[in-house]
């Protein structure tokens, strides 16, 4: 199985990766069009320059690599959906099974800008997520949605209902993992992730909706309705 996991950025994604990751049966490839994204669309991000160096910057390349087989059964791949912009070929998505990360725009926005200076909506991947959920679902596909909120809030239950979702047995392994990071992440990982590589586990539930600075509540508002529809078919207990 090649899992295609698509959400947009502060969203569980991380720890989802490693969740996967701990399993002796997957592998796992951490945001592979990233490098290319950033070349394409001359973006300036933390640690730009290093990304690029770190990763092949020709998306066809890249899709070879993950279409390449593996040391693993299982391959996870860890993708952000606003990196999926025109020039970046979808037809892969035919050879993966696809599921759809979701979280609430508030959450996002919070704790995207906590990070990164003035987001646009673009970069937050709402829109592009419910585009490339149509179009799994407009091919045929199977198109996996579960809400990263009810991961926290019951994370064996969940991960159950997701492995039963994509045919996938459980594994405990999933419910825990080592406190550090993992062989598998970006070189973005120092800017990113030091949150989840002190943690060696899921989070509990998540708490009080937090609140959005004035000048971002436009990115909530436009994210809403690509969330509300993803939301209304997402998996549950």
């Amino acid at each position: 199985m090649r899992l295609a996991m698509w959400s947009g950025p502060r969203n569980l994604s991380t720890a989802m990766m490693y969740s996967f990751g701990n399993r002796s049966d997957f592998s796992a490839v951490d945001e592979p069009f990233y490098a290319a994204y950033l070349a394409m669309t001359g973006k300036v991000h933390p640690m730009g320059d290093q990304i690029k160096a770190s990763q092949n910057q020709d998306p066809h390349a890249v899709i070879d690599e993950l279409l390449a087989p593996t040391k693993t059964p299982h391959a996870y791949h860890k993708h952000m959906t606003q990196h999926m912009i025109d020039g970046i070929p979808r037809g892969f998505l035919n050879d993966c099974t696809n599921v759809f990360l979701i979280r609430h725009p508030a959450r996002v926005v919070a704790s995207f800008s906590a990070k990164y200076d003035q987001p646009e909506l673009a970069e937050i991947g709402f829109l592009q997520q419910a585009e490339i959920y149509d179009q799994v679902v407009s091919e045929g596909l199977p198109a996996v949605v579960v809400d990263s909120a009810d991961i926290r809030a019951n994370p064996e239950g969940m991960l159950r209902a997701l492995c039963a979702a994509i045919d996938l047995p459980f594994d405990p392994a999933m419910l825990a993992w080592p406190a550090g990071g993992h062989a598998d992440d970006g070189v973005w990982a120092a800017h990113w992730y030091g949150s989840v590589h002190n943690s060696t586990g899921f989070a509990g539930p998540e708490g009080p909706m937090p609140e959005v600075e004035p000048e971002l509540a436009h990115l909530v508002s436009g994210a809403m309705p690509a969330y509300e529809k993803m939301k209304a078919v997402a998996i549950g207990l």
